[in-house]
């Protein structure tokens, strides 16, 4: 089964030394066990891909009817979390009702985690685009606020796109070139060098790395 992904939870960071002693800071997912809900083909759905569910308890009337049906038709139980990972293969036999463990996982390869980042709330320039503000002397009348956002003679006017205070955080991040440093079949952990989107608790889509170092 050629399915490159799996779903999973962000639990929190770690320490972990290594032979010589040297200790990195990790962060400890929790990777599956997931379950495939469809199968998508480019024949019906033009793309080859599988839909993952993350298994974990979730009541009944949290389930709307259209997903009970969907569950029913891959005779799989009622999950909370699904995700899409694209198959490179058409020719892939995998189907409704396969399991995806962290066991495709190895240490010392890389992956790509996405997840929500955290929400800053409102933000101003400074924090949210790294603006460098104005003097901190005595005098000075511009300290956080944001400068000019269009010139005079040109462009005249404010380009699109342009970097503005407002809500910051609570988007979509993915982090790319993760090392795996420890597998753990038992607990479905995945231990991975380096910072995860999100805070402790967060669904995270975690995949082998496309372009890794």
């Amino acid at each position: 089964m050629a399915v490159n992904g799996i779903l999973g939870i962000k639990l929190g960071m770690a320490q972990v030394f290594t032979a010589d002693g040297m200790a990195f800071g990790c962060t400890v997912l929790q990777a599956g066990p997931c379950v495939v809900v469809q199968r998508r083909t480019k024949g019906t759905d033009g793309y080859d891909a599988a839909q993952l569910g993350l298994v974990e308890f979730i009541k009944p009337q949290r389930i709307t009817k259209p997903m009970i049906g969907h569950f029913k038709k891959a005779e799989v139980a009622p999950m909370r979390r699904l995700a899409e990972v694209r198959l490179e293969d058409s020719a892939d036999e995998t189907k409704a009702g396969d399991r995806v463990l962290v066991d495709r996982f190895e240490a010392g390869e890389f992956v790509d985690v996405t997840g929500i980042s955290k929400g800053k709330g409102f933000a101003g320039g400074v924090k949210r685009w790294h603006f460098k503000g104005g003097d901190a002397t005595h005098g000075s009348m511009f300290h956080r606020a944001p400068g000019g956002i269009g010139g005079s003679s040109f462009p005249s006017r404010v380009w699109p796109g342009q970097h503005f205070p407002g809500h910051m955080g609570n988007q979509r991040v993915t982090v790319k070139n993760l090392r795996v440093v420890k597998v753990d079949t038992d607990e479905n952990l995945l231990l991975v060098h380096g910072s995860v989107p999100g805070p402790a608790g967060t669904y995270i889509l975690i995949r082998k790395a496309r372009k890794a170092k």
